[in-house]
């Protein structure tokens, strides 16, 4: 086999990425709640309303429940029945806490604009968090009627930096989008991204950006993906992946010829001499 390195190149700059040095986890999985807490501190409050999509039980990796245990009021949904009365259970006798048992689209009557209007949100809250495990690029593109201060979406980790990548609008799939495609969202809605933890981008609204002294907001400045892989071909058709040992989430390992399009006999290049037998 070819030798084949991936040299990792982490361009993260120090002075973008202060945020993440408050990272801390009451909930949350890579330190949101303390990077929230962090920028909240910086920007202020605005009336402390938060929404969360893909609540699950309310606790379980929530960027919002620890903003509720300090006396945030907010928009819960979850759009698994089975999962749902763990949400209910979580918050039973919180007046603050408004549980929706709805699976959140990019339509108009599935969206976050017709799912919020049930509910005593008003237009301009503070805080949005989506993690649906899909739709979430769309979800956020859809929402018009309201604007979060600040914005938590989940990308995935495994796309490069240089690649905008979107699934297709079909609430089966679970793909998932890449940060830079959220980037780019973000910047035609008015808002930029101020820290980038291993799963999420968090955004604010361009206005309140200033106060964050961050001068170099770019892709490689804010985040390392150093769960990105490669993926490149020899002259002779042979397929060659770098960093891409297992499947991310399932762990499946990933062998030398699962990623071969043609069968050995026919990555042949030009008036190359026959193919020896030990050469794969």
């Amino acid at each position: 086999m070819p030798t084949i390195e991936m040299i990792a190149q982490n361009r993260m700059n120090p002075k973008s990425t202060w945020l993440l040095k408050h990272a801390r986890n009451e909930n949350s999985q890579f330190g949101e709640d303390g990077i929230l807490a962090k920028a909240f501190a910086t920007i202020g409050k605005r009336n402390s309303w938060c929404v969360e999509a893909g609540a699950w039980d309310g606790k379980y990796l929530s960027n919002t429940h620890a903003l509720l245990n300090k006396g945030w009021s907010g928009v819960f949904i979850e759009g698994n029945p089975e999962k749902f009365p763990a949400l209910q259970n979580t918050y039973e006798g919180n007046r603050n806490a408004h549980l929706l048992s709805a699976l959140v689209g990019a339509g108009v009557d599935d969206g976050l604009n017709h799912l919020l209007a049930k509910t005593p949100i008003p237009r301009e809250f503070d805080l949005l968090s989506l993690d649906i495990d899909g739709l979430d690029y769309y979800v956020w593109q859809a929402l018009t009627r309201y604007r979060p201060r600040i914005v938590v979406v989940e990308f995935n980790p495994t796309v490069p930096n240089d690649v905008v990548f979107v699934q297709d609008r079909d609430a089966s799939l679970n793909q998932g989008c890449s940060l830079l495609a959220l980037i780019r969202l973000g910047k035609e809605k008015g808002y930029e991204l101020i820290a980038a933890t291993d799963v999420n981008g968090i955004f604010v609204i361009k206005e309140d950006f200033h106060w964050f002294g961050i001068r170099d907001n770019s892709i490689d400045a804010m985040h390392f993906a150093k769960h990105s892989a490669r993926v490149f071909q020899g002259y002779d058709g042979t397929i060659f992946t770098a960093g891409m040992p297992c499947l991310h989430w399932s762990q499946r390992k990933i062998g030398f010829e699962d990623f071969q399009v043609l069968p050995r006999d026919q990555r042949r290049f030009g008036d190359a001499p026959p193919l020896k037998a030990d050469s794969r």
